[in-house]
């Protein structure tokens, strides 16, 4: 399957590259390791997104097939994640369920059309800070969301304010299970522990099984306010029925935001765990195809009920680690998942809800980036501005602000740094050939005539640069006849810099003081003839190199 544009699935390219048995052994284990450690946090995410268990299972079970059969990674493994969590907990709460499938769908359109349009690279590009800043906040507010459950405080209404949350539980904590606590703790014990007896089993899955064990025993033996799942939640076996989303002009308006924040958060965080993957296998993967992928994925999974979903790294070097390399891993995980949701999930009733507190506690801290956080602040002060805006405002208000507020800033930095990288400097005297390779011919110094001036500007003529050269060249009067504008530096001119240019020229024009530009590169030329900008300064004007714009100033000042 072949998209426009040339894209194609790496599962295809991989199964024509010589698949063999051996390899198809190891893509099943890992696939089945990998689904035993999705099926926890499935579970927990779906929960903690104010969805249900079901439809995290069925999210990872449909997005991680769908994933891995169409992505542009070998080993990505999709599916529900915590980095969801606090922005499709927003989104239940503002919109409801009915809201979420909505904003689901339209991300996954947003994200083929990212695809599409080749601007999977484009997003790698995103400032480290703002990753680092939101990824860290989300964890934060992650963790700020369990504390009612891992506590088992006795709160009927949870705010949804960072803020207001930790207010109402400081009034509540006089209503602590001490039991709940205790399976909660162990929980998160068991999962630090369990990598160093064994790194092949998944230390959720041992927490959740011997939690649930001790939980009935506790329950047998008359202990009350443990809550399980299935005092919260009524579980389900049944295949979901396919609902088409019902959308219309308004509901595409209400909730072009959130979908718009979904699918930039999705598409960050699989081309991340794409990028990382890469490193330990060798390979490369095509980041357009796997937006593709996730946006394929994120249309189908609102239909049966899911959740919005996007690489996971965890998951994806857990696949790595046990021997998976190709897309048929993914597959079997999501094969693994689907055969648990049909004959297991009558037991997830039993799962104490602290337990799965206690696991996402851990994830919390894992996305924390603690160490990457603190490494950041030591760098200059416009990295530390854009780390902690993001991470505050992730914290206190939400992800959507965060993002688009981080991004703007970052944008605003990055202009800066580029216009202090291009510098504009006045020679009016000689030019020395040896440090010079525009100069053509001996290497004796160039001798600018009198009357003349060269101005170099070395770097981007955008915008940014624009008002500096402008004042520089605000001084001109008659202290020069010609004006050798030397651009062999320029490797781009926007359409700022070229109104500028032009005005200049115009004034050059009418204080007869001539122009003449030297060492344009094509992509520049083009640029300025597109603008009609060399008829403003005469195609006669316009030289290739430094001697030649030289010699024609010699000639205009004996006109």
């Amino acid at each position: 399957m072949d998209f426009k544009g040339g894209f194609r699935p790496k599962l295809f390219s991989t199964l024509k590259d010589g698949y063999n048995k051996q390899t198809l052994v190891q893509d099943l284990l890992a696939g089945v390791i990998v689904g035993i450690v999705a099926l926890p946090l499935a579970i927990a995410f779906g929960i903690a997104s104010g969805a249900t268990p079901e439809a995290g299972i069925l999210t990872a079970i449909v997005a991680g097939f769908i994933i891995s059969f169409f992505g542009g990674s070998k080993v990505q493994i999709g599916g529900p994640t915590g980095a969801f969590i606090v922005i499709v907990y927003g989104i239940i709460q503002e919109y409801g369920m009915s809201g979420l499938c909505i904003a689901t769908f339209m991300a996954g359109a947003f994200l083929i059309l990212m695809g599409v349009l080749h601007l999977g690279t484009i997003i790698k590009y995103i400032p480290y800070p703002i990753v680092v800043g939101f990824t860290s906040g989300i964890a934060l507010t992650i963790f700020a969301t369990q504390i009612k459950d891992l506590f088992g405080l006795q709160i009927d209404d949870v705010p949804a304010g960072f803020l207001d949350k930790w207010g109402v539980y400081f009034n509540h904590f006089d209503t602590v299970n001490w039991w709940s606590l205790l399976v909660g703790v162990l929980s998160i014990l068991i999962i630090v522990f369990t990598p160093k007896v064994s790194r092949r089993v998944p230390g959720s899955l041992v927490a959740i099984i011997l939690m649930t064990v001790v939980t009935l025993i506790l329950s047998s033996l008359g202990v009350e306010g443990i809550e399980t799942i299935g005092d919260r939640f009524s579980i389900s076996t049944n295949l979901p029925q396919p609902e088409v989303p019902k959308i219309n002009w308004d509901s595409i308006r209400r909730l072009a935001q959130p979908a718009m924040v979904i699918a930039m958060l999705g598409a960050i965080e699989s081309l991340l765990s794409a990028a990382v993957a890469d490193g330990v296998i060798g390979d490369r993967h095509d980041s357009n195809q796997e937006l593709i992928a996730q946006g394929v994925a994120n249309m189908v999974s609102p239909l049966i009920g899911g959740i919005p979903a996007t690489g996971a790294i965890a998951r994806t070097m857990t696949n790595i680690n046990n021997g998976g390399r190709t897309p048929v891993a993914g597959i079997a995980h999501a094969i693994v998942l689907a055969l648990i949701y049909l004959f297991l999930m009558p037991l997830v009733k039993f799962i104490p809800m602290s337990c799965l507190a206690g696991i996402l506690v851990v994830v919390s801290y894992n996305m924390s980036e603690w160490r990457s956080f603190k490494a950041i602040l030591k760098n200059p002060k416009s990295d530390i501005t854009v780390l902690l805006v993001t991470f505050f405002l992730t914290v206190i208000f939400d992800l959507t602000v965060a993002i688009e507020v981080g991004v703007l800033i970052a944008c605003l930095l990055c202009m800066r740094r580029m216009a202090e990288t291009t510098n504009v400097s006045v020679l009016s005297d000689e030019i020395d050939p040896s440090a010079d390779s525009d100069v053509q011919g001996n290497l004796e110094h160039l001798v600018i005539p009198e009357g003349v001036k060269v101005y170099e500007i070395n770097g981007p003529y955008f915008f940014g640069i624009g008002n500096k050269f402008e004042e520089m060249m605000g001084d001109m009067g008659a202290r020069a006849k010609v004006r050798i504008i030397r651009m062999r530096k320029v490797p781009f001119i926007d359409s700022t810099g070229v109104h500028n240019l032009t005005n200049m020229c115009r004034m050059c024009n009418q204080m007869g003081v001539k122009v003449v530009l030297s060492g344009v590169n094509p992509q520049v030329m083009k640029v300025i003839e597109d603008a009609g900008m060399d008829d403003i300064v005469g195609k006669e004007n316009i030289c290739s190199h430094i001697n030649i714009a030289l010699k024609r100033a010699e000639e205009l000042l004996k006109k």
